[in-house]
């Protein structure tokens, strides 16, 4: 990453972010971009190559975990499976809903209007745009990964993970890498300092 990081979203800016894409031209569509790099990690990349065989199960209903193969990620062995969030999980059965539930396996999750689906870089542009708007400088399409590896660190040992978990859920292929997308907290390191 050169230069500065994108910023990490509090959850009362991402909820902000969610109620302005609520008045786009296409609120399932765009709710669902959002979730996809704020609860899922994904990166602008992967939201764009992102095809519906890939969050749906066998019978082609939305899938307790987002499957991305090494095609639709930047690296050749970036492919990796995600848990699905249950407010992303709900968003993209009502994205499937436009389709009467069973869209095309192979349509793409992002679509466009004139096209397959929706570039790498029109998905960076429209975040930026987004975050533009609603007043949110120094974030970027990279934000939402950026905050979803903070937060999922920071959690992931209370809940008897590693930062290893993070990495592998990141589709890191260095640790070294994965720590520095990771904000550090003054208070926590206060409050284990006090704990010694």
């Amino acid at each position: 990453m050169v230069g500065k990081q994108a910023k990490i979203l509090s959850d009362a800016q991402l909820n902000r972010v969610l109620r302005e894409v609520e008045i786009s031209r296409h609120p399932e569509r765009d709710s669902v971009m959002v979730l996809l790099s704020h609860k899922a990690g994904l990166r602008a990349v992967e939201i764009s190559r992102l095809t519906w065989t890939m969050v749906t199960d066998a019978d082609g209903n939305i899938a307790d975990e987002l499957a991305l193969t090494n095609n639709a990620t930047k690296g050749k062995k970036g492919g990796r499976q995600v848990p699905l969030h249950p407010h992303l999980r709900q968003a993209l059965i009502a994205l499937a809903a436009k389709y009467d539930g069973k869209p095309d396996a192979d349509a793409r999750v992002a679509y466009s209007d004139r096209d397959v689906g929706l570039s790498a870089g029109s998905i960076t542009v429209w975040f930026h745009r987004l975050y533009a708007r609603l007043g949110l400088r120094g974030a970027s399409s990279h934000s939402g990964r950026r905050t979803f590896v903070t937060r999922l660190a920071k959690s992931i040992v209370a809940k008897g993970g590693s930062l290893r978990d993070v990495q592998q859920l990141a589709g890191h292929s260095s640790l070294s890498t994965t720590q520095r997308y990771i904000e550090g907290s003054s208070d926590a390191k206060r409050r284990a300092i006090e704990a010694l």
